[in-house]
């Protein structure tokens, strides 16, 4: 696991352990709530007179956790530490109470709360433990079981430097990472890295470059660049700052990493869940109108309703796109004949009043009815809800230029600049790669929610569709 992912993780699991604590406290003035009415027990006051240790207790609480070790490596550390680590920021989190109630003189309205607290917080601090570690080995196997959801990954640089990165690889790291090929830059020309990159679908290139000389590593991470790839170059025989590096670790391996796509981030996590979500809603809310097309398809042409074809992906990966079928059942074996109608220029294929459309599928592009079932791409994980339009295989493979192939260095989308900007009547297929290459250099959550805002009207009123 990389270095930011670690702390991307770390900071997840100190949130939800800062809520169990809350919930830790809540729980033992309940059951000492109840306590008072099932075995007689004194009367306690209201939870308001005690709630200003939730405040004590949920910032400092992970904190303490932290100092103690207990984020460390769990995958190697076993329950009787956990323990052992949990019990020690207790006892911490007790100091820490009984200090306020000294000096500041405030109210602890039963001190049967206190223990049954730590008492709770533990359990459910290892339960959340313990299930975080098997989860993360179950992926494990799962992953070195059937190779499926494994990183494919160059390693770059002189063959010694390669032999000398692939021994500090952990088995863990080995698990997470599908080692596609090795590039020796001293070599090999920068053109066999981009056709790697292009055949293996990269998302990484790790560079192992001590010995190699700065003019090649500088060409090929150059390319990497270009073609939107994550480029991680060993960084432990850096003395001097490269231009704009972010640094990141691979294991203990110090590396400088050159990205052009957005990083780890909570930001990421937020368009993430958006996606999810939104999709499986948009689902519910938008099944009448696919109830709408599938009978319409079913009535007015033959063949099937769903139309599936292989589209690129990130990094050029394929996965199977889907639509509401528009066209007639022949329409694939009929473009060879209509190539000189296209009105797009580049690799891209557009014909304006194409006569392979039937009636009603016109009707669905008009209002991107037949867009929907790609919701189902987005609830998958193949596709967000904002990105570059994913385009068929053969279309991929005929970009002219680098720029071309950085539009997959992020994932496809439902909806992008180039939807709310009149789709069609862009018909320079450069143009259309700029705007992309806009929302990948300028990407934020915000910008996905502006072009969503601005894709209702787009949709609604049909701009640019036909």
């Amino acid at each position: 696991m990389t270095g930011r992912k670690q702390e991307f993780n770390l900071q997840l699991f100190q949130i939800v352990d800062a809520l169990l604590l809350a919930f830790a406290f809540w729980a033992a003035y309940v059951l000492r709530l109840l306590g008072q009415h099932w075995f007689g027990m004194i009367p306690i006051g209201l939870f308001s007179d005690s709630q200003w240790m939730i405040f004590i207790i949920m910032p400092f609480g992970p904190i303490l956790l932290e100092l103690q070790g207990f984020y460390a490596s769990p995958l190697q550390k076993s329950l009787g530490a956990s323990l052992g680590q949990m019990f020690s920021a207790s006892f911490w989190i007790a100091l820490l109470v009984a200090g306020c109630v000294i000096f500041f003189r405030l109210q602890v309205p039963s001190r049967a709360v206190l223990p049954l607290f730590g008492f709770l917080a533990i359990v459910l601090l290892a339960l959340r433990e313990r299930a975080t570690v098997a989860l993360f080995r179950s992926r494990a196997r799962s992953r070195a079981r059937n190779g499926t959801h494994r990183e494919p990954v160059l390693l770059a640089g002189s063959p010694n430097d390669i032999k000398a990165l692939r021994q500090t690889l952990t088995p863990m790291q080995l698990i997470e990472m599908d080692i596609v090929g090795e590039i020796d830059i001293e070599r090999q020309p920068t053109s066999e890295l981009i056709d790697a990159l292009h055949r293996y679908s990269v998302n990484r290139v790790i560079f192992a470059g001590g010995h190699s000389n700065m003019n090649q590593l500088q060409q090929a991470i150059g390319a990497c660049e270009i073609e939107g790839v994550e480029a991680w170059l060993v960084a432990n025989f850096i003395k001097t700052a490269i231009a704009k590096p972010t640094f990141d670790a691979l294991g203990s391996l110090p590396m400088l990493v050159f990205r052009t796509t957005p990083s780890v981030s909570w930001s990421l996590l937020v368009k993430a869940f958006i996606d999810r979500i939104g999709s499986l809603l948009l689902l519910i809310l938008m099944s009448p109108l696919m109830l709408v097309a599938f009978i319409g398809i079913k009535l007015t042409s033959p063949g099937a309703v769903i139309f599936c074809q292989q589209r690129g992906g990130k990094n050029g990966r394929p996965f199977t796109m889907y639509k509401f079928r528009s066209m007639t059942t022949d329409a694939e074996m009929r473009r060879a004949e209509l190539e000189s109608l296209n009105e797009m220029s580049g690799p891209v294929f557009k014909v304006g009043d194409d006569p392979r459309i039937t009636p009603f599928g016109r009707w669905m592009r008009k209002t991107s009815i037949d867009e929907l079932p790609q919701l189902v791409n987005v609830l998958l994980g193949d596709m967000s809800l904002v990105g570059p339009r994913p385009l068929p295989l053969y279309e991929v493979a005929n970009f002219e230029n680098d720029a071309q192939r950085r539009r997959l260095s992020v994932k496809p989308g439902l909806t992008c600049l180039w939807q709310i900007s009149g789709r069609n009547k862009v018909q320079v297929f450069d143009q259309w790669v700029k705007l992309d290459l806009e929302y990948i250099d300028k990407w934020s959550v915000w910008l996905d929610i502006k072009i969503l805002l601005k894709t209702i009207p787009a949709v609604l009123f049909g701009s640019g569709a036909r």
